[in-house]
């Protein structure tokens, strides 16, 4: 299952589930959008709501959904918990603006919930993480990945793209950078692994990107040069990954990989590979 960003003709952005029984193909498409901006009673989220990273929670027997709430102040994040995906309980805005790309950890840390996201500060837009026993209320914010200086593929903008991913070796990250030159904006995806126990430490970052627009549908779009992955799934051998990510703000598209070659990558550096799932490569 798949709940993806679509844009009405107001501009205006929802989210909407998309099912399959593989995952590749034969995508049933909910008919209304399964979740939409409720600016009566979230005004935070007058302006839509857009780019969701779902993450089970055992403890809860439910899906954390953390998206972007997008109103006057600018881009926060919020939270809601749904068991179906058709009834949700929303607990509103927990980081406020100008804050995005986050996610929720699975299980606590140290009896705490933690959460990744990128606020927008003065020195620039960096990785954070924050801590909580409630969901609702945050604090212990520490910043664990810096966006970079100069002409490197990752300065001034990074940002979580898909949720962690819990192996032996650490919580392996795969995460955006943004790079700006005079044709405008490239986002390309790189790797860091922090650890389990305290992952506001990070443990290993590479400095190369990994994943970067190369198709015609993602260096052309909305958005022209974006990947910008959300979810993935692992397959039944627990090393196969199928990214699924926003190509140049106009379609989704799949990437797979494996778990151990990223981690091997990091360890290595040899280059991994992402295979796209729309040409022979």
């Amino acid at each position: 299952m798949l709940l993806c960003r679509v844009e009405d003709r107001r501009g205006h952005s929802h989210l909407c589930a998309a099912r399959s029984t593989d995952g590749l193909e034969n995508w049933q498409i909910d008919t209304e959008p399964t979740l939409v901006g409720d600016p009566e009673h979230y005004p935070e989220e007058l302006w839509g709501i857009e780019d969701p990273r779902i993450t089970f929670v055992p403890e809860l027997e439910q899906y954390a959904i953390v998206y972007t709430a997008f109103a006057r102040g600018g881009p926060g994040v919020a939270l809601a918990l749904t068991k179906d995906f058709h009834t949700f309980e929303r607990y509103g805005v927990i980081m406020q603006p100008e804050d995005k790309d986050a996610a929720l950890l699975p299980h606590r840390i140290n009896g705490r919930w933690a959460l990744i996201h990128r606020p927008v500060g003065a020195t620039g837009a960096h990785m954070w993480i924050s801590y909580s026993s409630d969901l609702h209320y945050w604090g212990g914010h520490k910043q664990i990945l810096e966006a970079r200086l100069g002409g490197w593929w990752d300065a001034n903008k990074i940002g979580l793209s898909s949720p962690p991913i819990e192996t032996a070796q650490g919580w392996l990250v795969i995460y955006h950078g943004v790079k700006q030159n005079a044709a405008g904006s490239i986002y390309r995806l790189g790797l860091a692994l922090f650890d389990l126990d305290k992952p506001e430490h990070c443990l290993k970052r590479g400095d190369e990107w990994v994943f970067s627009p190369e198709e015609p549908y993602e260096n052309h779009g909305d958005v022209d040069k974006v990947v910008f992955p959300c979810g993935y799934t692992i397959g039944a051998d627990g090393d196969t990954i199928n990214l699924y990510y926003g190509a140049a703000d106009t379609s989704i598209a799949l990437a797979t990989g494996s778990v151990s070659a990223l981690l091997q990558w990091l360890t290595d550096l040899p280059q991994p590979t992402f295979r796209r799932r729309s040409t022979d490569r």
